[in-house]
């Protein structure tokens, strides 16, 4: 399987780095699963949307895009479960 490109938007950029230390780390491993697996088990679809999906990463979410035709995943939003749906 190829391996996807992981682009990070400037918001979810200032949102990582918002983050403690720990979670940058947990979050980061995360992404870099990304580009091995833009689909891995427990990733849904946001309703709504046409290609736009999260993983849960602890209290955290990272919500994403998937181009497959491109191979990049574009990382939106990062942020704590009950604000990175706003």
């Amino acid at each position: 399987m190829a391996r996807y490109k992981i682009e990070i938007s400037r918001t979810a950029e200032k949102q990582l780095k918002k983050l403690s230390k720990d979670d940058q780390k947990r979050v980061v491993a995360a992404m870099l699963d990304l580009a091995e697996n833009p689909l891995p088990k427990g990733s849904r679809k946001l309703t709504g949307y046409e290609d736009v999906y999260r993983i849960r990463v602890g209290h955290f979410r990272i919500l994403y895009s998937c181009v497959a035709r491109a191979l990049i995943i574009i990382v939106l939003k990062i942020g704590h479960r009950k604000d990175v749906y706003r």
